[in-house]
């Protein structure tokens, strides 16, 4: 820099000039002095008068500059930091170069093999330690050597001062760096850097080299990590709620340290679905106590809402699991949030049982309570069609309802006094009405056993259990009832859960033993003929869905009998009632099963299955052959039991046959109608006649057929073609159609 001079001095050979000192000869002199408040008071002096001027001159705000970071350095060197941070950000010092004297601060935010630009008299004026504590124990080892003993290092007076000389570094770093970061933003030098590191990005193109970090992102790390180490938490949170460039990685471990848990979840937040998963760590490590932190109130919720909103699978069944043993509820519900929609439906079916499968035998590891919750939802929500899935469903049924005999002895007499109770009332039910000819059934005289055991039983977790286990035996056709009946007979339960049995014995097409276990040992007339109506189901749907409905078991009775689900489409509108699962009827399979009833009643010698016999008789006389009741009629079996049914057989009969006559009747009359009608036309149409020729005739005539020739000299057989109806009608005709005198025969086909 020079001096511009305005006085000029005329000699003879030569022109002087006065020239005065520049400003920054007279600051480096007055700092070679050690006068540094006088070398301050020349610079500041220097620095309104430039203020004042209208128009700023460039190199004189430059040498401004420059002078500043001089004198900011030579109080920087000797520990005077308040005002070394002052003049430093008046001479527009580059942060990283002041950063790079805190080095616990700078990180890997910027490497020795970057440059920064500074004037050449700076560079050569800088403190050459490596970092402000080395420059603190300089000035004390200067100022203190020899009179501390036993050194300046270890003795308390100077340990002490070196902690405040170093709280004030920082809080001078702090100062300088909120002051440049709103000097940035107010002038938009941010935008600037980025243009600018694009271009050299663009110009370096092909060097394997780290792309440097901006200004910005390196003031808003050190920031961040000062605020954290000096628990300043209100600061810490405002830096992270305005837009920030804070490099994730370099503050990960000092928040963790310094137990700013809650500032690394608002980072991990910030910086995308990347850092899911370590969100969810700190959050499960605030969940299980291994860190604390108020300022994060409900971490178990906020959890779940985020892998509710992310729906990945992965995480989802990972932390799902994690949260079975913290809040139950709550990672079912997650885990059961999740559909898979991607790829063919026979491909996703497969893949999606083999994924419910391998998750749910993790789940069960954790919690067979929860594993036992998420194979229902799977089998009565999901509707899996998978057989596996729904032989364990079958399995923990009856397990839970085995458990509760096991290990209750009252629960296994409450449930043999129902078994009495209801087969005691059963015979004592008055009989049945007389069914009118039009009628081909009435109501039982008692409901249901199932619907007795709902209906009377007090509500309790084994009533509960064997409600489900019905319900499920009776509504799948997809496990294995075998398996299920073993596991009854193995725990010699069969007599107790006579009911379970029947519906596996149907299940597996032994009708006869399901129909004696209802008919003869429950005394259950109505789940007998239901069983009959049903073709081998016990319980009707709508018996069923009305028990469910009344125990609270409602999904089980969507999942097993309804054909759809009552929920709210994506619009928001109410899907249509879900529909009852239809079976066909088999009329055959149902008079067959009706015989094999009537069968177990006769052969049994109880006055309550005669009874019931003649009821069947009397209600299902349509759907019994007579020749096949005839034949198992005992003879001790009295006639007036027989009497209604006979007469109700042969009335139907006669009917029939009655009907079958006048139908035939009506249909001759109709023939006759037509022919009478179509008779006219047909004479009118006339006949085609071809002739039967010899073998003289065509020699005769070489070869060469005559149609005049042979007409009316003999008879012929003439071949009528007429439509369907004429060819019916069987006419004939002698030489009326003026052709010959031949004889017309119409053939009657048929």
């Amino acid at each position: 820099m020079t001096s511009s001079s305005h006085v000029l001095i005329l000699g003879s050979n030569s022109i002087h000039s006065l020239v005065p000192s520049s400003l920054i000869t007279q600051v480096e002199s007055l700092l070679d002095s050690h006068k540094l408040e006088d070398a301050f008071t020349v610079a500041d002096t220097r620095r309104k008068k430039l203020e004042e001027s209208i128009e700023v001159d460039e190199d004189q705000a430059e040498e401004l500059r420059y002078v500043f970071q001089r004198i900011g350095f030579q109080y920087f060197s000797e520990t005077m930091f308040e005002d070394a941070g002052k003049l430093l950000f008046n001479g527009q010092l580059d942060p990283r170069v002041l950063v790079s004297y805190f080095p616990q601060l700078r990180g890997n935010l910027f490497s020795d093999e970057d440059h920064v630009d500074v004037f050449a008299g700076i560079a050569e004026k800088m403190p050459r330690e490596a970092s402000v504590d080395d420059i603190i124990i300089f000035n004390l080892v200067r100022n203190y050597s020899p009179h501390l003993s036993p050194n300046t290092q270890s003795a308390p007076t100077t340990a002490e001062l070196r902690k405040i000389l170093q709280e004030r570094a920082l809080e001078m770093l702090e100062t300088f760096l909120k002051k440049e970061r709103r000097r940035r933003m107010a002038l938009d030098l941010d935008k600037d850097e980025e243009v600018e590191q694009f271009n050299n990005s663009a110009s370096s193109k092909g060097k394997e080299r780290e792309r440097p970090r901006s200004i910005r992102a390196i003031i808003d790390t050190v920031l961040a990590k000062i605020y954290a180490q000096s628990e300043k938490t209100s600061e810490l949170y405002d830096l992270l709620s305005s837009p920030n460039s804070i490099v994730l990685s370099e503050v990960e471990d000092v928040f963790r340290e310094t137990g700013q848990y809650n500032a690394l979840c608002m980072l991990y937040q910030l910086g995308g679905p990347e850092n899911d998963e370590k969100l969810l760590e700190v959050w499960s490590k605030i969940v299980d106590g291994v860190w604390t932190d108020p300022d994060i109130p409900d971490p178990l919720l906020q959890m779940v809402s985020l892998l509710m909103d992310k729906r990945d699978k992965a995480l989802t069944h990972k932390w799902g699991i994690w949260l079975l043993k913290r809040d139950q509820e709550a990672a079912i519900r997650l885990l059961t949030a999740l559909r898979d929609t991607g790829g063919k439906r026979r491909d996703r079916e497969r893949t999606a049982t083999g994924e419910d499968l391998a998750l749910l035998e993790q789940i069960e590891l954790e919690s067979p309570a929860a594993a036992k919750q998420y194979l229902e939802y799977l089998v009565l929500q999901k509707r899996s069609q998978s057989k596996e899935l729904h032989n364990r469903l079958a399995l923990s049924c009856i397990d839970t309802v085995l458990q509760f005999l096991r290990q209750d002895n009252a629960i296994s007499k409450l449930w043999r006094a129902k078994v009495s109770s209801y087969t005691s009332t059963s015979s004592k039910a008055p009989k049945a009405t007389p069914l009118s000819p039009t009628t081909t059934s009435g109501p039982p005289a008692l409901p249901s056993f199932f619907s007795y055991f709902e209906s009377t039983t007090p509500e309790s977790p084994s009533k509960r259990a064997r409600l489900c286990s019905v319900l499920f035996l009776s509504g799948s056709h997809l496990y294995d009832p075998e398996m299920i009946k073993a596991r009854i007979v193995s725990e010699k339960r069969e007599k107790i859960l006579s009911l379970e049995m029947a519906l596996l014995e149907g299940k597996l097409g032994n009708h006869r033993s399901a129909l004696t276990t209802l008919a003869c040992e429950l005394s259950d007339a109505a789940s007998a003929e239901a069983y009959c109506t049903l073709q081998g189901d016990v319980i009707p749907p709508k018996v069923a869905i009305s028990a469910a409905e009344a125990a609270g078991l409602d999904q089980w009775a969507e999942g097993l009998f309804l054909g759809g689900s009552t929920s709210k489409s994506q619009s928001g509108k109410a899907k249509p009632a879900p529909a009852l699962i239809q079976r066909p009827i088999d009329d055959a399979k149902k008079k067959e099963l009706l015989k094999v009833l009537l069968e177990v009643y006769m052969l049994d010698d109880s006055p309550t299955s005669a009874e019931r016999a003649s009821q069947l008789l009397n209600a299902q006389a349509m759907n019994l052959d007579v020749l096949d009741v005839l034949e198992l009629v005992p003879p001790s079996w009295p006639l007036p039991s027989l009497t209604p049914f006979l007469a109700r057989s042969f009335r139907r009969i006669t009917h029939l046959k009655r009907e079958g006559q006048i139908a035939k009747n009506i249909a001759s009359g109709q023939n006759l109608e037509v022919k009478e009608r179509t008779w006219e036309p047909v004479r009118l149409a006339g006949a085609l006649v071809e002739e039967e020729l010899d073998d003289d005739d065509d020699d005769e005539s070489g070869g060469v057929f005559d149609e005049k020739r042979g007409l009316g000299e003999k008879d012929v057989v003439a071949i009528v073609s007429h439509d369907s109806t004429t060819n019916a009608l069987g006419l004939s005709e002698k030489g009326s159609n003026g052709i010959g005198s031949g004889e017309v025969v119409a053939d009657d086909l048929r």
